[in-house]
């Protein structure tokens, strides 16, 4: 039927539509994975489905054979089903075609190329959520779930889109959320979708169903966490060397780590800067790079945003972008090993005059 945004597909869910009879969630995002995997459970316990969960090894085709062999048998007990099965990370050396589309000795398929056949035939007597715990569904099983249901990409999200994920981390909740309280969680948490969800799951515990967040009840409930990479952010955009750096320290002490620092603060409000000033540079007003960048007006991100990019111009912007990329894929691929002096080193260089 469709291949589906993990935030379109939470619209999918909030609006009431009705499921596919097959379902495959896969993305690099680990958090919205499990998100969107949760949401779906959830809608199918409240359309009165008993869920059966069932947890492939990645080890051989006889775990798929097992679940192929659930789905297809019928139940007297409880005849609406659905069935989750979750499916690890592939072994090395495992093509994208999976490692189980071997043949029974008397020639009949297992594997995935038997829960391929299965979807294509519709021969399925339950609802089915494959959960791949991978950046993408193998693409034998892809093929089928896309003519018979939705494939889920949970990828990493862009910035116009921290606040639509705020909206519908609040809709799940039974909560509405002010557009002042959607800024505020993302101006703190930025790209951090799992502490942007655990503070609107704190905030709900003194709330009732239906209460409208504001930013002030965010701070009265406590949902907010120590606020160290808002001020990063915030010191990078005013090109102030000594706290940038004492927050930095800081917020490694308190158990952050420089690798998620560097990529989930560090790196998108560099960018956003670069972008800024690139839109500077060719004569756009601030109310159209707002618009271009997807932002409010009145965001302080946005704010920030153009701040940095006057400080600092393009040439040195796109100067650091580049090399804040070059020390992520290093770090990815282990070469570098003081990581905190590196970004730290980054940072004089890029406010340093």
């Amino acid at each position: 039927m469709a291949v589906e945004t993990a935030l379109s597909f939470l619209r999918i869910l909030e609006q009431g539509k009705p499921l596919p009879r097959v379902v495959a969630i896969a993305g690099p995002q680990a958090f919205i994975r499990e998100y969107v995997l949760d949401a779906a459970r959830s809608r199918l316990a409240r359309d009165g489905r008993e869920l059966r969960a069932l947890q492939v090894g990645a080890s051989g085709g006889n775990g798929l054979d097992a679940a192929l062999a659930e789905i297809q048998a019928p139940d007297l007990f409880a005849p609406k089903r659905a069935v989750v099965c979750r499916i690890p990370r592939a072994r090395r050396g495992q093509d994208d075609e999976g490692a189980a589309d071997a043949e029974s000795p008397a020639g009949a398929k297992t594997g995935e190329a038997a829960l391929a056949e299965a979807i294509d035939r519709n021969t399925l007597v339950a609802e089915l959520i494959l959960a791949y715990e991978r950046d993408s569904v193998p693409a034998k099983i892809r093929r089928s779930v896309e003519r018979a249901g939705t494939v889920v990409n949970c990828m990493r999200p862009f910035d116009n889109q921290l606040g639509q994920y705020a909206a519908a981390f609040a809709h799940k909740l039974e909560l509405k959320l002010g557009a002042d309280a959607a800024e505020a969680l993302v101006a703190r948490y930025s790209a951090d979708l799992a502490a942007m969800a655990n503070a609107l799951a704190k905030a709900a515990l003194h709330f009732d169903k239906g209460h409208r967040i504001q930013a002030a009840d965010l701070m009265e409930a406590g949902a907010m966490r120590t606020p160290e990479l808002f001020e990063l952010a915030e010191s990078l955009a005013r090109g102030q060397i000594a706290p940038a750096l004492a927050l930095l320290d800081r917020a490694i002490a308190l158990g952050r780590d420089v690798f998620e620092i560097l990529a989930v603060e560090v790196i998108p409000a560099v960018r956003r800067m670069t972008l800024a000033a690139a839109l500077l540079e060719s004569g756009r007003s601030p109310g159209e790079i707002a618009s271009a960048m997807g932002f409010s007006p009145t965001s302080g991100l946005m704010a920030r945003a153009v701040e940095g990019a006057r400080r600092f111009g393009p040439k040195r912007l796109r100067r650091a972008h580049a090399t804040l990329c070059e020390l992520d894929a290093e770090f990815k691929m282990g070469l570098r090993r003081e990581r905190q002096a590196a970004v730290s080193q980054m940072l004089v260089e890029l406010m340093a005059r």
